[in-house]
This record gives structure tokens, sequence and C-alpha cells, in this order.
């Protein structure tokens, strides 16, 4: 699909808006510096925050140009869908509560858009954008950043061939520790919103690393859950949402999954570690360690596939950018999303077809995300109880 009335590229490179990620914002930079790492964006624009002031502040202290630091994300579509160098995509790294009405919003002004998991704070604002997004054409990506690793992509390659046979057990993990103390309460500002269910949503850590657990384990396995079971737990006294998570998964076809993700396991920094094990062979990853890949044949050795090195397979090579020892890892996993989605773009852009080579999560898979969050709150609401994934 040609995208009309936009200037030429700079040099290539496509433009992008951004709405949130201001001054002391963590995931704002992240985003920046992914989109930046292979050179195939720009920012020009930006609503960096919800207080005039700072969104200003914020946009020039990163090169922003004055007419397009934008006091609010309305006036920032208003503005770029009228210029003839006009963004070519809008980029949401806000808190929760404010990815739909900023998504809706750049889409029905035309903008494709990038944004940050999970897709939205409830299931029928999820449902609704989908729905947007399917009549509107648009891109839009969701930044489940782990599937970016080059390794990953290997591991669901893998599966997809058959290398394990079929799956019988999927089990993932999330642990951290950041939240062991109750720091929100001393005005930490990203234990604050992530804790405050107006902002967060109904989901806390099932929510903030649980879903990536959640869409890392559907990436790898190509499998789709039909129920689950969960159990939500606060630790800290006072903590108005979960700070610790455990799930049992049925999927369909008969394989089973286990899910346990958490902000107070004290000696976990971003244990994020995923094993997929079939009648054939298991395969184990850990994002901490991200450039090896664990291969077990039944009955042989375990062997280990590195990240450019003999093993891995072009699914893998076409989103490394060094050789083999030299580590790649969490900015690079992220960046190689912001690449596929500047591919896509490209793509659409000059009308050229599709290549099914690149992948990147869509607004189906933040649908999924949501409605697990969802299916988790409303299980362990109801003391532990088998719910359907529909």
């Amino acid at each position: 699909m040609s995208i009309e009335g936009r200037g030429d590229a700079i040099g290539g490179r496509l433009r992008l808006g951004m709405v949130g990620g201001g001054q002391g914002a963590f995931i704002g930079a992240v985003h920046r510096m992914a989109a930046r790492l292979d050179d195939r964006w720009v920012l020009v624009a930006g609503a960096l925050s919800s207080d005039p002031a700072r969104a200003r502040a914020s946009a020039l202290e990163l090169g922003i140009a004055e007419d397009r630091a934008y006091a609010s994300y309305q006036d920032m579509l208003a503005a770029e869908a009228g210029r003839p160098d006009r963004i070519d995509a809008v980029a949401i790294v806000t808190p929760n509560h404010m990815h739909y009405p900023v998504a809706r919003a750049a889409l029905e002004a035309g903008f494709d858009v990038i944004c940050d998991k999970p897709l939205t704070a409830t299931v029928a604002e999820a449902e609704a954008l989908a729905g947007l997004v399917a009549s509107s054409g648009r891109l839009f990506a969701v930044t489940y950043n782990y599937t970016g690793y080059p390794l990953i992509r290997q591991a669901r390659a893998m599966v997809a061939a058959g290398a394990i046979g079929d799956i019988r057990v999927v089990q993932v993990e999330y642990p951290q520790a950041w939240l062991t103390e109750p720091i929100e309460q001393g005005g930490q500002k990203q234990a604050d919103w992530r804790t405050d269910p107006a902002r967060s949503g109904a989901g806390g850590c099932v929510g903030d690393i649980g879903t990536h657990a959640y869409d890392l384990a559907r990436f790898v396995s190509g499998l789709e859950a039909e129920a689950i079971l969960a159990e939500l737990t606060t630790f800290v006294p006072g903590r108005r949402l979960d700070d610790n998570v455990g799930v049992l998964i049925r999927y369909r076809g008969g394989a089973r999954g286990m899910l346990w993700a958490s902000q107070v396991a004290p000696g976990n920094e971003n244990g994020l570690r995923l094993r997929v094990y079939g009648s054939r062979g298991g395969l184990e990853w850990s994002q901490e360690d991200p450039n090896y890949l664990w291969f077990t044949p039944f009955g042989e050795p375990k062997r280990r596939i590195t990240r450019g090195g003999d093993g891995a397979g072009p699914e893998a090579g076409r989103l490394t950018r060094v050789p083999f020892g030299h580590p790649e890892g969490y900015i690079e996993g992220f960046a190689n999303i912001y690449r596929e989605i500047a591919d896509a773009l490209a793509a659409r852009k000059s009308g050229a077809a599709a290549d099914p080579a690149v992948i990147f999560p869509d607004v189906a898979d933040g649908l999924a995300g949501v409605r697990f969050v969802a299916a988790a709150v409303q299980s362990a609401a109801a003391g532990g109880t088998w719910v359907p994934l529909v």
C-alpha cells in the first residue's frame, strides 16, 4: 500500500513520532536507542509527557525541533497529519492506561502504530483496536521485544521444523527482585505507575512481565492456549496489585505449560527463561545469556548453538549483527523489532510484496496478551479455577 502525502524519508530513514517517554521514563529511552541502532528511523516529533512543560523540555533535550515538540498527543496527530514531511509511525510508550486512546487516535488519523505492551488495559479495548486495525489497513506492532532475539527465532524455526517432535511441555519463567520492598510508596516513578490499577490495569506483575513470558512461549512453540489456571499473590503489604504469579496452561492439542513471574524474588534481575520439551528433544534459552540456545535430542548429549555460529540457521542469521563470540543483548533484540517494522513499512511504501521472513508482534499478539492477563486475574479472583481463553 502506498503512503500518500509524505515527503521523502530522511536519507532513506523513516520518521518517528513518540507519545510518552520523556524525562525520567525508562522504556522511552529504550525505544529510542532501539530505533536508532540500525539507522532506519529518525525521531522528529513527540508529545513526550502529559505535562506540557515537561513534554516540551524533553523534546528539546532530544533535539526535536521546536515546532514538533508538542504539548499533547492530540496536537501532534493533528499537526503531523497535515505536514508534507509527516511522521511515518507513532511509537506509544506511555503507562498502560493510555495505550488505547493514543493508539485509537493515531489509527483514526491515518498513522501506523508501534505500541509498547500490554496492548491495552482491558480486553474490550484490545478487541476494539484489533477491529480498527483491520478496517484501517494500517500496520500495528506491539513491542514484545524478546521475540527479536536471534536465537529465539532459531528456536521457533526448529520447533516448526519438527526438531523436537510433538510439543508436550512448555515452561517459562520471569523472576525479578526490584519490587521486593514497597519502593512505590517512596515515589519511585516506574514502581509508582506499575502498581497503580488506574494506570497499569488489573494486572501488576502478570501484566508487566508475565505477559512477556506468555508471549515468548506462544511465539516459540506456535501453540495457542485454550485455558489457564492462575494464582496471583501480593506479598508486599499495602501494594494494590499482584507481585507474584503462577499459571498452569492447557494448550490446544494436548501440550501443557507452566508460567511463573515474580518481582519479589531476591537474587534475580531479569531472569526470563524458556524451556520447550517435545517427543524427540528439548530446547532451553535464557534472556540473561541470550547468545546460546541449548538443544537436546532425546538420548543424546546437550548441544550448544551459538548466535552466528555452527548450527544457527538463516532465521537467526538475518538478525545477527556481529560475529559469534561478540555478545548481543537486550538493545539489539529490541532493535530487531524496530528493523522488522521498518522493513515492513518500507515495503508497503514502495508497493513491494511483503517479505515472509519479516516477523514482528502485531495487534493479534497484543490481543492474546491482554486476554491472558484478564483470564489470569479472573482465575485468581475465583480462587484458582480454569478459565477459557477465546
